[in-house]
């Protein structure tokens, strides 16, 4: 409740011993939503630091404060070289002003998400200048029409039937919390009005505490069991507050969240593992493909050629085995197939045991970095941290927002669709004609683009490489050889209308390649 009217009552008349008759030197903003106010005087320098991010609102008064010599901007230049007379609260509302000895007037309105700081002229009732151009409504608001006038009379309180947010809005979260503790929903009028009278009074009292509730740190004007910090000073009492928000909870949010990071990339870690343990267990322990093949081979003369499933004899096992047969396709066309399918199982199986291994390691690699950080005490250490281990660079290529993979061969751009929808937004937006576009032939895959080098026409080696590429991101991934389609751009189409990655192509050439990954390039 720091920027409630209960305390804004005892720090602005200590604000007025400090700031009155000091004039301002400097106005600036170096962070978003942050205003820094210089002022000197009586052979002193002081500050207003106003910090009206929402998700961190505070205020803080330094004797000293370093502008940064780059990413700054001067702003309220109208105020540069007066002298403050008075700094008052107004009446029952979450704002204060600084009266300056010209007649203008700096108004420091704080009201959550949408705080502002505006400027009005000598005798002006409408602000000129708002630090934040965005809240429109604050241009409507009058100078004279933002003080409040509440009612605190028993009377009142009966005639609202004791409803404490009408009768006192500006309680606040915490004094709200202690009525409600102290049975104030259930009690009759005349318990909630002693309740209420019992808040009010230690409201009048000048005790500020810093307490934490689930992770955020607040200021209250009520007696606190465990607080972290106790003053009478309400000036001290902003200053730490703005410590434990700004630092220290900004810290503690920063390590949470790659706390968090790294427990649930543990987690989706240790799910891959499990679900590709046991798809190995299962490749190797089923029935080789170029096994049912043979079995399907030694049978022809029994299988009928519109038979979708068959039950033979398998000779390695010694027993009769159901065999699924694919429609449409004969016998000896589908046991070619598994052969083919065979010889790409053990490809399959040393992929799986490599990407297993990489797995295995990233746990153990982020097992040790969750030890370490549990070690990690400040902003210091944290972001040496991050740093040693490049995790903002390691984030950033991961949260990088394009549709495509991207890959360098001999010097050419290769960008590589993730998806279906992907597809479309990399033909409309990162495709320019004088590419080359490449796809697998006649089977669902990625668009595949290699960027125009002015100047150059594409080597063979480039299309036959970006082909293999758009053969392994394609249904055609674990054949021997795939057809792969290529021309450019300025040849395909998008129909309206079509399936997200449908096009058409106008003219084309075809090549066979064999399918390779990124880790399988020669």
């Amino acid at each position: 409740m720091h920027f409630n009217y209960h305390f804004l009552r005892f720090l602005c008349p200590e604000l007025q011993k400090r700031f009155q008759g000091m004039r301002v030197i400097t106005c600036f903003s170096q962070n978003k939503d942050e205003l820094v106010i210089g002022c000197t005087g009586r052979g002193e320098d002081q500050y207003i630091r106003a910090n009206l991010l929402p998700i961190i609102s505070c205020m803080s008064f330094p004797a000293d404060f370093k502008r940064s010599k780059r990413n700054t901007i001067s702003l309220f230049s109208e105020i540069i070289g007066q002298e403050i007379n008075r700094i008052k609260t107004f009446q029952f509302e979450r704002a204060f002003r600084i009266d300056f000895v010209s007649g203008d007037c700096l108004v420091f309105k704080l009201h959550g998400t949408r705080s502002n700081v505006l400027f009005y002229p000598n005798a002006s009732l409408i602000p000129s200048v708002l630090f934040r151009n965005e809240l429109k409504d604050d241009w409507k608001l009058k100078l004279d029409e933002i003080d409040a006038y509440l009612d605190l009379s028993f009377e009142h309180f009966e005639y609202l039937e004791g409803n404490a947010s009408k009768f006192l809005p500006t309680l606040g979260k915490i004094p709200r919390e202690w009525l409600k503790n102290k049975g104030y929903i259930e009690g009759g009028l005349l318990q909630k009005w002693q309740l209420m009278a019992d808040v009010m009074d230690m409201l009048d009292v000048p005790y500020f505490a810093i307490i934490k509730e689930e992770k955020e740190y607040y200021l209250t004007l009520l007696p606190a069991e465990n607080p972290i910090f106790e003053t009478s000073d309400p000036v001290e009492a902003c200053n730490e507050l703005f410590k434990y928000k700004v630092v220290i909870q900004a810290f503690e949010k920063e390590k949470t969240h790659w706390q968090k990071t790294f427990e649930d990339q543990k987690k989706r870690t240790k799910a891959y593992i499990q679900k590709t343990t046991e798809k190995l267990e299962e490749l190797e322990s089923g029935t080789s493909p170029s096994q049912i093949a043979d079995i399907i081979m030694a049978n022809l003369h029994g299988i009928n050629t519109d038979q979708e499933e068959v039950t033979l004899f398998n000779f390695y096992t010694q027993k009769d085995e159901k065999i699924k047969l694919k429609r449409g396709l004969s016998p000896q066309k589908f046991a070619e197939n598994l052969y083919r399918k065979s010889k790409n199982r053990k490809k399959e199986l040393d992929q799986l045991y490599q990407n297993l291994e990489e797995k295995e390691n990233l746990l153990l690699q982020l097992e040790d970095w969750l030890t370490e950080l549990e070690g990690v005490n400040n902003f210091r250490e944290l972001k040496e941290f991050i740093k040693s281990r490049q995790l903002i660079e390691k984030q950033k290529e991961k949260e990088e927002q394009v549709p495509f993979k991207r890959f360098e061969i001999e010097g050419f751009d290769v960008l590589v669709g993730k998806s279906a929808k992907a597809n479309d937004e990399l033909l409309r937006h990162f495709a320019w004609k004088e590419d080359l576009w490449l796809h697998a032939k006649d089977v669902s895959g990625s668009h595949v683009v290699i960027k125009f080098r002015s100047g150059l026409n594409y080597p063979k080696t480039v299309i036959e490489r970006a082909g293999e590429l758009a053969a392994f991101y394609s249904k055609h991934k674990n054949e021997s050889l795939a057809p792969v389609i290529y021309t450019p751009v300025k040849f395909v189409r998008k129909v309206k209308g079509s399936a997200p990655g449908a096009v058409t192509v106008d003219k084309e050439s075809v090549i066979l390649v064999q399918p390779k990954g990124p880790s399988e390039q020669n």
